[in-house]
């Protein structure tokens, strides 16, 4: 018997998950924000990085 698990992309990701998930270094995480590239939240002291934001760095990168 299978299971059919529902599994959803995350609607954010902590700076420690993006950096998994998207190969960037924190240094260059944390540079990205800093310029402007990749919009971030504050939320209870945690920084979280919107999955809208990161999808529109990767378009935004594969223009360069």
């Amino acid at each position: 018997m299978t299971e059919n698990r529902n599994i959803q992309e995350p609607r954010a990701y902590r700076v420690n998950d993006f950096i998994k998930a998207f190969g960037i270094g924190r240094t260059g995480v944390y540079r990205l924000i800093k310029d402007g590239r990749l919009k971030s939240v504050m939320i209870g002291g945690r920084r979280l990085i919107p999955a809208d934001a990161a999808e529109a760095l990767l378009k935004s990168s594969s223009k360069i």
